[in-house]
């Protein structure tokens, strides 16, 4: 029996009679219903079981279910409906909850576009069960618009948990909203919650799904996995947040912390032009006190907090070959940025020096921090390869090997805190020490295009949302580095209480891959002899290593 042969005088289970369809998309159907045993009103959801079926997978299923919901009623009492029973008949999962009141955030999307604030509003709403569930280690996994009612009071109910979980197979239920890992048959975590949200976040204010129903569900996952999305048109301000939690690696995508902070700001810097009708839901109260992060494109970087325990991560199947001659001769050329002391409230410049042993590279005149990035008018040069250029660590640095495929100079004390790495391949190691508030990263991407400057741009609009006070210091700056187009970029930020800077520089190889190098330190130290040596040093050091 599927959900959509049901028949109204059909009993489920011989006990549950669905009446009136209350929501449906792809793989899921919600009626309004009655349990004749007791006499009492209920809500029966129907769907797929995920293949492949398994002796006894039922019975994890129903107890995951059971198990999940009423931990989740606890925490989020009046979000998360209770369930009552859990029933599977012939590969489809009939889960039976108490009634809940409400619209269906299907019927809201199928109804046109919203405006961008009460789709904010709702992605709030959303996110105070999602990030209740994740600090409980529980990730949906399954979650779209049929599993969201909306109340009149403005809070939503989110329904659906336990049903696909970490299950090591795609979800099939709402195809159009998996995630790229879901969608090529990987295990479910808090990520593809956050590209679950983003999506319902694209189809509230464009009135479909980012990737439309293709038909079948294989044919809609492979579209979800390779197809490039098209940005919303009808977002606004929120075009940044959908984007950014729309990332194809799950690395990349926002964290949810950072996601609320910036919801937030704009409904209060838009609260004035409210609609009358508008409803608030409690979110100011559920702020956390997470330190922020963000996650780009091209650094695929999060703050993180020094001496943490570096989580374990595989070595990348890609080799960073791109820095060598072919050879596995490793050459590292390009300048050592230098500039005069600025500080957030006065115009910034930044100044290019050759590091030595290698040749200039063009630079941008200084500019004034906040305006548009431009490009070098002046061609770059493509600097002479040096493969003896970092032979030995000057005192005071380290050489660190990494099982990654490249080795680069570290202060003596630095060491990994942060491991990552993205399913397409690409990975991230942030290093640092426990006394010392600096941290580099070195990170390589699949995804960046052909243009460095406009990965750096991207990045630029993603800070802007994630630091109130961040500015770019002087312009993007353009170079070759190690014989390939690369980009500079400086900016400023107050992370954890101290105003910092970052000098990040990123090159791409070709077919879309690139690296970068970041390099953050207070601003206050910026210009001291020992943080300027440590960042000509590793720019001069980095090169591949055979793996």
């Amino acid at each position: 029996m599927g959900e959509g042969q049901v028949s109204t005088q059909e009993l489920v289970a011989g006990r549950y009679r669905p009446l009136d369809v209350v929501q449906q998309e792809e793989g899921r159907t919600s009626w309004h219903g009655e349990d004749i045993e007791f006499g009492r009103p209920v809500l029966l959801t129907a769907a797929q079981l995920p293949p492949p079926p398994r002796e006894g997978n039922a019975r994890r299923t129903t107890a995951r279910i059971l198990r999940e919901s009423e931990a989740l009623a606890l925490m989020c009492p009046g979000q998360v409906p209770a369930v009552l029973d859990v029933v599977e008949e012939n590969d489809v999962v009939w889960t039976v909850t108490d009634p809940v009141p409400g619209t269906g955030l299907v019927g809201i999307i199928e109804h046109g576009p919203v405006n961008h604030l009460r789709a904010a509003r709702l992605a709030l709403a959303v996110l105070d069960v999602l990030e209740a569930a994740h600090r409980r280690g529980v990730t949906h996994g399954d979650l779209s618009p049929g599993q969201v009612y909306v109340q009149d009071d403005g809070g939503v109910v989110v329904t659906g948990f336990g049903l696909v979980a970490t299950s090591p197979v795609p979800r099939v239920t709402a195809p159009a909203y998996a995630s790229p890992e879901q969608a090529r048959g990987e295990s479910a975590g808090p990520a593809a919650d956050q590209w679950a949200l983003g999506a319902m976040l694209y189809a509230l204010v464009e009135g479909r799904p980012p990737v439309r129903d293709r038909g079948t569900v294989e044919a809609t996952l492979r579209a979800v996995d390779r197809l490039p999305l098209r940005p919303p048109a009808n977002a606004g301000p929120l075009v940044p947040a959908i984007t950014a939690l729309l990332r194809h690696s799950p690395l990349e995508r926002v964290p949810e912390p950072v996601v609320r902070d910036n919801l937030v700001r704009l409904l209060d810097e838009d609260q004035d032009d409210d609609p009358p009708e508008a409803w608030q839901p409690n979110f100011l109260a559920a702020r956390l006190a997470a330190r922020r992060a963000i996650l780009t494109r091209w650094p695929v970087r999060r703050s993180v907090l020094l001496g943490a325990a570096a989580l374990a991560v595989a070595a990348s199947s890609v080799a960073v070959y791109a820095a060598t001659d072919g050879d596995g001769t490793a050459t590292a050329s390009g300048p050592s940025p230098t500039r005069s002391r600025a500080t957030p409230s006065a115009d910034a410049s930044s100044a290019a020096a050759p590091a030595p042993g290698t040749t200039a590279t063009a630079t941008k005149p200084p500019a004034t921090p906040g305006k548009s990035p431009t490009r070098s008018t002046s061609p770059s040069t493509t600097p002479s390869r040096s493969p003896g250029a970092s032979t030995k660590p000057p005192a005071g640095f380290t050489r660190y090997d990494a099982p990654e495929g490249f080795s680069i100079d570290l202060p003596k004390g630095f060491e990994r805190v942060l491991d990552q790495r993205g399913s397409d391949g690409s990975y991230r190691v942030t290093f640092g020490a426990d006394d010392d508030p600096r941290r580099l990263a070195v990170t390589y991407s699949k995804r960046l295009g052909t243009d460095p400057v406009a990965v750096w741009q991207e990045l630029e609009a993603e800070l802007k949302l994630e630091f109130a006070d961040f500015r770019r210091v002087g312009d993007i700056t353009t170079l070759t580095y190690q014989g390939y187009p690369g980009a500079d970029m400086q900016w400023l930020a107050t992370e954890d209480g101290v105003l910092s800077r970052t000098f990040g520089r990123g090159y791409i190889v070709g077919d879309g891959k690139g690296f970068s190098v970041r390099w953050t330190a207070p601003e206050a130290d910026w210009d001291s002899a020992a943080n300027q040596q440590a960042l000509r040093d590793f720019l001069r050091s980095l090169r591949a290593t055979p793996r």
